[in-house]
């Protein structure tokens, strides 16, 4: 008999974020307004770079683009869900949206990683090869987004394609607000150990290797820096620390809890928010906002839609 005929759970029961009435009314209202942000600062971002004909050719507002639409899918997975529960006192979701959540987590998440490297790749180029960026960059710009969503999808496939066909037929509690993967492993009805290394190996070993490439970048840029001219190594290391600080912030937490996936700690529901809200919060206000091109662009594209209304 196959396995999915043991499995009897259809639906997973949420702990959430916290259990107490009058911290859920103040994160309903504290949550709402973050996502809000998140979803309207993204989108105007993306549709910046869509509008501006001038941004189309320089790669980085390219990568930019595909980044800021990234981050609104990455604080939807769970987000609105998480949201909707501080008003309920039992937190539902079924096996299918379960699955879901998994398969939006580390689809996103898993190419955000490889698109935030290619980033660094390209501010690499820009600063340390500045003669060769527009040829280089603009050859591989496009290759470089298309393999951070292929390796996102080969990343989804070998975390969800043994979790959806494993027998769960008792305990359906997830110690999160969202569908974690190692505590729906841990819900199966079978020895899911071997399992849950090697999936979980597979998370560590993305998010270790693609932030050690990030630092690798941004450690040679100030290294080029430095020795190019002491006048603007300031200027580099302001930037490099805003955007070492934001990656950090989002592989700092997915390193942490996938070191550590059979023991769970009470930071780690804290964790979890770094990533999954504040780091798409974030980015458009470390990465674009500080970029004066970028917002010329936007009162452009503000002073148009109101002289056209």
């Amino acid at each position: 008999m196959g396995l999915q005929n043991y499995s009897v759970v259809s639906e997973f029961v949420l702990h959430g974020l916290c259990s107490s009435q009058y911290l859920q009314m103040f994160f309903f209202i504290f949550f709402s307004g973050m996502y809000v942000a998140i979803i309207l600062g993204n989108l105007l971002i993306v549709i910046t770079v869509v509008s501006a004909p001038h941004l189309q050719s320089p790669p980085m507002y390219f990568l930019l683009g595909n980044l800021s639409f990234l981050d609104m899918w990455l604080a939807s997975f769970a987000t609105p869900k998480m949201i909707m529960d501080f008003l309920s006192d039992r937190k539902l979701i079924s096996f299918g949206a379960c699955m879901f959540q998994i398969f939006l987590l580390h689809f996103t998440g898993g190419a955000e990683m490889v698109l935030l490297v290619c980033m660094a790749y390209d501010r690499y180029v820009a600063i340390c090869k500045p003669l060769h960026y527009m040829t280089v960059m603009s050859r591989m710009c496009i290759k470089l987004v298309l393999v951070s969503w292929v390796i996102g999808f080969l990343h989804f496939m070998s975390q969800i394609a043994f979790t959806v066909n494993l027998p769960y037929c008792g305990p359906n509690e997830v110690d999160s607000f969202f569908c974690d993967l190692p505590l729906v492993i841990k819900l199966a009805c079978m020895n899911t150990y071997v399992l849950g290394i090697l999936m979980i190996s597979d998370s560590g070993l993305i998010s270790v290797s693609c932030f050690l490439l990030v630092i690798v970048s941004y450690s040679t840029i100030l290294r080029t820096v430095r020795h190019r001219s002491a006048g603007g190594i300031g200027k580099a290391l302001s930037t490099c620390s805003a955007h070492v600080m934001v990656v950090t912030l989002f592989f700092g937490p997915c390193i942490f809890i996938y070191l550590w996936p059979f023991s769970r700690f009470s930071v780690d529901k804290l964790l979890s928010v770094f990533y999954t809200i504040f780091t798409p919060l974030l980015n458009p206000l470390i990465y674009t906002l500080r970029n004066e091109e970028m917002k010329t662009a936007m009162k452009k594209l503000r002073s148009q839609k109101v002289s056209f209304h």
